[in-house]
């Protein structure tokens, strides 16, 4: 019998790696040495839009699915039976129907995913006040010190927390547990979907060492070919150098992949820390030319951003517009705001005053929209003594949010939302 600490995923009774629960006979037993001990957790929901569509729609659960544009369009996300006929996320869409042409494509729903992301975040800040978001459908989390509040160390809280999205929500989500963020992603990839990795400390340097260079978040594809010219493409190769010859090569950022090829990452859990931007772009079936056509695009790009922003309680305080020309020139245009916002209608307006100077004839075939500048939301729209009708606007807005809120993500449709694109 294993002296390891260990349960089971799914009643969270003290198991044995070696044989089923004793207590409901399931075989997803987690154990590790240090599965005590270790407080930083990273959760990805899995397939996100995916699962929440087939959730809503069960005539959709054991069909190829996609969600995203249509023909000139990505893939937002695909479900895993679409990703075993090659389908990824951020691929062209007329890519993903050769690979799969059987393959259900449905439009997201920005409002709806946004929805169950703010569920999911309040489920975590019940736990822990120190959740990161990085995106709507992941975080970080540090349970530390948690374990007198929850009766019971991290790893079993974060176990339970899976059960009760997957029970009360009905999608499922992956975990990584370690002792560091760096770690915890990584861990949080090696068994999805509905997994739970542990990467202990004592065993991170051996783990790590012949995983190839760019499994290091940061480590983009110009950094990974300077170092694959001098003959450095796993981490192996770099926990065998010194940190000085390291530095003396590539500077600071020597001793950062120094640091990291040792397991070490310093950076702690930050409420709203890592996330740069929001943003949400599409890409046009026909290039789009005049002003109209484009303000109508403009509009529900604007309301997909604030859902997130909103979802995940961050404000921005500069709105970033985004255009592609049918010759895919990129133009993007930014103005800052006098205080954080996450109004679509702000969004909107502000990107409408860029659009307005754009719009002179061009063939754009990509707009999008975004928010950098990223604060928390309760510093988002406070009240505006130069344009009292701005708080008109925001009251009407947060009454709309409250009865999609109720009745679903299409219940209230404003004008703008109607206009052809």
């Amino acid at each position: 019998m294993s002296v390891w600490p260990g349960f089971c995923r799914d009643c969270l009774e003290n198991a044995d790696a070696d044989q089923p629960c004793p207590a409901c006979g399931s075989t997803r037993i987690l154990t590790h040495p240090e599965l005590d001990t270790l407080a930083i957790a990273h959760m990805d929901c899995d397939a996100f839009y995916a699962a929440i569509e087939k959730r809503d729609d069960p005539s959709l659960v054991k069909k190829p699915l996609i969600v995203g544009g249509e023909i000139r369009g990505v893939v937002s996300t695909c479900c895993y039976i679409a990703r075993t006929y090659g389908v990824r996320s951020a691929m062209p869409m007329f890519q993903a129907r050769k690979l799969c042409p059987q393959a259900v494509v449905v439009k997201p729903r920005m409002q709806v995913y946004a929805g169950v992301a703010k569920e999911i975040r309040t489920l975590m800040r019940a736990l822990t006040p120190l959740v990161e978001p990085l995106s709507l459908d992941e975080a970080y989390l540090d349970l530390s010190g948690t374990e007198r509040m929850q009766g019971m160390a991290p790893a079993r809280t974060m176990a339970k927390l899976a059960m009760h999205i997957e029970r009360e929500i009905g999608i499922t989500v992956s975990i990584g547990l370690s002792g560091n963020k760096f770690l915890a992603k990584l861990a949080s990839e090696l068994d999805k979907p509905r997994g739970f990795a542990v990467i202990g400390m004592g065993e991170a340097k051996s783990f790590l060492r012949d995983k190839k260079v760019g499994v290091i978040r940061g480590a983009g594809k110009v950094l990974q070919a300077r170092l694959e010219r001098d003959g450095i493409t796993t981490i192996g190769h770099l926990q065998d150098m010194e940190p000085r010859e390291l530095a003396m090569r590539y500077g600071a950022t020597g001793l950062w992949l120094s640091r990291i090829a040792a397991a070490q990452d310093s950076r702690a859990v930050e409420p709203g820390g890592e996330m740069k931007t929001i943003s949400s772009e599409t890409t046009f079936n026909s290039d789009l030319t005049s002003l109209k056509d484009l303000e109508s695009v403009l509009w529900r790009q604007a309301e997909r951003v604030s859902s997130r922003a909103k979802a995940m309680d961050l404000a921005g305080r500069t709105v970033v517009l985004k255009l592609k020309t049918a010759d895919f020139r990129l133009r993007t245009r930014s103005a800052s705001l006098n205080a954080p916002t996450q109004l679509a209608d702000t969004i909107f307006r502000q990107a409408q005053i860029a659009l307005k100077k754009e719009a002179d004839g061009t063939r754009f075939r990509l707009l999008g929209v975004g928010l950098s500048g990223l604060a928390p939301g309760i510093e988002a729209d406070p009240h505006n003594l130069v344009d009292p009708q701005s708080d008109k606007r925001a009251a009407a807005e947060r009454a709309v949010d409250r009865i999609r809120t109720k009745f679903g993500g299409e219940a209230v449709e404003k004008g703008r939302g109607f206009k052809k694109s």
